[in-house]
């Protein structure tokens, strides 16, 4: 099944069991319905709106239903566009946070990390939103972290926004994975090795399901994790792993100057002696403005020969 299949089928399921909901946003039940994203999707007893181009006043909306008790998702075809809500994501938010409000206010953001967009693909980092009001944020990679967060976020009290990533849309999902989440979601672990730790920020995992699946031929045993939301986690899991291994493979395929992994990277240098780490990161050209393949580009032959050696 294709990742963008799997999402949408998980997202059908939660919407067509709530009660009175709304569902809002620019041609979600008609056209492509946002490359699939949003198809056959139903409500009980709710609303399905068509909306035009008008972030700042849709952003205002999901609040304003979220005061009044009313639970409503708002699906963005694109992350960038979200910028012109950024007064509503910092003040209003920040207003609602001192008040009881009951509500639920999810945006569901379609990350443009495909590449061929060109300049519109610079803004992949889905950390850069989450930091820019400590906004709760989940991304979405492969089937365990989809069923988990779906299921635990889409319409619970409160606001959120949950990031899919436009380059994995057409990919077949990892479904052969077994996850085990920290208590919130925010964090996920997938493998458990003595040998060396995996830790993969923004839309990264399969890169490091990937590179954990190379290793298994060379009998190394490794610790895979996946972090899933951008807010200040809890490093502990990790960095008692990381403490027994070691050896720390860091993956983050963001484009920000600020990425993801390096609130991680100063803590465990800090609390732990590494032995061995690499980094894998994004290598900017001049050219990176422009259209092209978008996949960060991973020589696993070499990682494992950096590893073993």
């Amino acid at each position: 099944m294709k990742y963008i299949e799997y999402v949408n089928q998980l997202i059908r399921n939660e919407v067509k069991l709530a009660g009175r909901i709304v569902l809002f946003g620019q041609n979600i039940n008609a056209g492509s319905c946002l490359s699939g994203l949003t198809k056959n999707l139903k409500v009980k007893s709710g609303l399905i709106i068509n909306t035009p181009n008008c972030e700042n006043t849709l952003c205002g909306v999901g609040f304003g239903l979220m005061i009044n008790g009313v639970p409503s998702i708002y699906f963005m075809k694109q992350q960038d566009f979200l910028l012109l809500g950024v007064d509503h994501l910092v003040n209003t938010y920040n207003l609602l946070r001192t008040k009881n409000v009951r509500g639920s206010f999810t945006i569901v953001s379609i990350i443009y990390d495909c590449g061929y967009g060109g300049g519109q693909s610079a803004l992949n980092n889905f950390a850069d939103f989450c930091s820019i009001a400590r906004i709760p944020g989940y991304t979405i990679t492969n089937a365990v972290d989809a069923r988990t967060i779906i299921n635990k976020h889409l319409i619970s009290p409160g606001f959120r926004i949950i990031g899919v990533s436009q380059r994995l849309f057409n990919d077949e999902l990892i479904q052969s994975v077994k996850g085990t989440p920290n208590r919130d979601g925010s964090l996920f672990q997938y493998t458990k090795g003595k040998d060396l730790t995996i830790v993969c920020f923004n839309f990264s995992f399969p890169y490091g399901w990937e590179l954990s699946q190379k290793l298994v031929p060379k009998r190394l045993q490794a610790s895979l994790f996946s972090v899933n939301t951008l807010t200040p986690i809890n490093w502990d899991q990790i960095m008692i792993n990381l403490k027994r291994t070691k050896k720390l493979v860091l993956i983050d395929d963001s484009k920000s100057a600020n990425t993801a992994c390096d609130n991680f990277l100063a803590t465990a240098l800090d609390n732990c002696q590494i032995k061995k780490k690499l980094i894998l990161k994004r290598k900017f050209s001049q050219l990176w403005f422009k259209p092209q393949a978008d996949n960060l580009k991973v020589n696993y032959s070499q990682v494992i020969n950096k590893i073993i050696t």
